[in-house]
């Protein structure tokens, strides 16, 4: 490096950002997990695989809670990574949806300024692209503050949007958002809901199939790029394999790019979207 000092920088995210297993590795991101609890059994999120889930989900006689780290679990995190690394960002779930990116903030004040909390104001797919950005922008070599400022550009440029089988999981999670007004009128009905620019969810179209709110998602993502071009894609659902492969195809088909990442969402988003949520989240430029 003829001798410049590079500050090294760890990267942090929650395990709602739906990393694969393959990119948490890659991008050496540092991930903390939000919990679920069936009854009296608490589980921390990615210790149930999906189908395991799923089965539990569809046994179970009163829908499970999810519950956000401490701010103690961050200490921990950020103390130990510090001794490695000069700096870190820790980037989180929107505010408007869960307090996890509080209980960062909480922590990080322990720390001076060497962590950097962001509030990504998006969920899953979205976190996950913006997470993406900032492990290629540390590995080009710049900068805290210009990873930032990446990070941020991203959170600006990013479309997060799915549907669901019912709306049951979101309301009775308490995670509705301005979607309740929908819920009287959603017999038989799929809605499509996006995550808006202030993090919370706004319906975004509703339909009578699953195969309509595929075509509805695609038609929404078309209209929200503008003159822009798309840079990144991913696609994620819950025990709806079939689905989201169609989704996957027909995006890669109209924006001409392939998907960067294509996984199933965590158990904590699975307990309040429930089975058959198909979704994606897209990077314009």
């Amino acid at each position: 490096m003829g001798g410049i000092f590079v500050k090294k920088i760890a990267l942090v995210a929650d395990s709602t950002s739906d990393l694969t297993a393959a990119m948490r590795k890659d991008y050496d991101v540092h991930v903390i997990p939000l919990k679920i609890r069936f009854g009296q059994e608490e589980y921390y999120d990615g210790e149930l695989n999906a189908e395991e889930f799923y089965q539990r989900l569809k046994q179970a006689s009163e829908l499970p809670t999810s519950s956000q780290p401490a701010p103690e679990d961050f200490i921990k995190l950020y103390k130990s990574l510090l001794q490695k690394y000069d700096e870190i960002i820790s980037i989180h779930l929107s505010s408007n949806l869960s307090g996890t990116v509080n209980a960062a903030w909480i922590a990080a004040e322990s720390f001076k300024a060497k962590v950097h909390v962001v509030d990504s104001k998006t969920i899953s797919l979205g976190i996950g692209l913006m997470v993406n950005e900032a492990a290629v922008s540390i590995r080009e070599g710049l900068n805290t503050k210009q990873v930032l400022e990446r990070i941020h550009n991203a959170r600006k440029n990013i479309e997060t949007i799915f549907t669901l089988n019912t709306l049951e999981y979101l309301q009775k999670g308490g995670r509705i958002g301005k979607v309740a007004g929908m819920v009287g009128s959603l017999l038989n009905i799929k809605p499509v809901i996006r995550v808006n620019e202030e993090g919370i969810y706004v319906p975004a179209g509703k339909v009578r199939s699953q195969d309509k709110a595929l075509e509805q998602i695609i038609h929404n993502l078309q209209e929200f790029a503008g003159n822009r071009k798309v840079k990144a894609l991913a696609i994620a659902h819950g025990a709806a394999q079939e689905a989201a492969n169609k989704l996957k195809s027909a995006l890669e088909t109209t924006f001409g790019i392939s998907a960067s990442f294509f996984t199933q969402v965590s158990a904590v988003i699975g307990v309040h979207t429930g089975p058959g949520t198909v979704g994606a989240a897209v990077y314009y430029e």
